[in-house]
């Protein structure tokens, strides 16, 4: 049966792939921007890396999700594991360059702050965006892949309205999602279902708290 062009058009307006990979790409650049002073990895290791990961994405499925490649969804994983944890290491530099007590430059504290707060949220959005309900592809009803239960509970599926029956999350909902629990430090709108996306929503939060409440106020004692 052949399904409606309007309904797979704005179907398809939720399977896109570059906001994903702008928004990864942009991550990757912002470590560019890391303080030395706050970490010793060269800064060209971590955008060298994800460029490497990346590379098979965007060759992949460059705009669309057309092609399902449970691989690759696994080498974006992999690469938001590796992004997360780098992130992670600048947060702890950061707070042992506080503990030293050579944290005068209220200017690097804030850039430091800043950039790992930004990298956190966009992480994040990419990973729950990978994962809730098996991927975009899957989350997708003109592909035969069928759906895993989901992992987040958006307030558009829960709500008879006109317009809304047919409603899919694009990678914006999950950017959102990932901001208000950076900036919340808990879900606010979106609530999460399964461990997994908990687990990453505890570790999300946490560094975020860190970040905010910590370098953050510091940095505006020094100013």
């Amino acid at each position: 049966m052949n399904k409606d062009p309007k309904t797979a058009a704005r179907s398809m307006r939720h399977i896109r792939r570059w906001p994903a990979s702008l928004a990864v790409i942009a991550a990757l650049v912002l470590q560019l921007l890391v303080p030395t002073e706050i970490s010793t990895l060269p800064r060209w290791l971590m955008p060298a890396i994800g460029a490497a990961l990346l590379i098979p994405l965007v060759w992949a499925n460059p705009f669309h999700l057309t092609r399902d490649e449970p691989w690759l969804r696994w080498v974006e994983i992999v690469l938001l594991a590796v992004l997360v944890l780098v992130n992670a290491f600048y947060l702890t530099g950061l707070i042992l360059f506080l503990g030293s007590g050579e944290a005068d430059n209220g200017r690097v504290l804030v850039k430091a702050a800043l950039l790992i707060w930004v990298t956190n949220v966009v992480a994040f959005a990419v990973w729950y965006w990978e994962i809730d309900r098996g991927g975009p592809f899957a989350r997708a009803p003109e592909h035969e892949r069928e759906a895993e239960r989901a992992d987040l509970l958006f307030p558009q599926m829960t709500v008879d309205l006109p317009g809304w029956d047919r409603w899919l999350p694009g990678f914006t909902d999950y950017l959102f999602v990932a901001f208000t629990a950076a900036t919340a430090f808990s879900p606010t709108d979106t609530m999460p279902l399964s461990a997994r996306v908990k687990t990453l929503m505890t570790i999300q939060s946490a560094i975020a708290l860190l970040t905010v409440g910590i370098v953050a106020a510091r940095a505006i004692n020094v100013l």
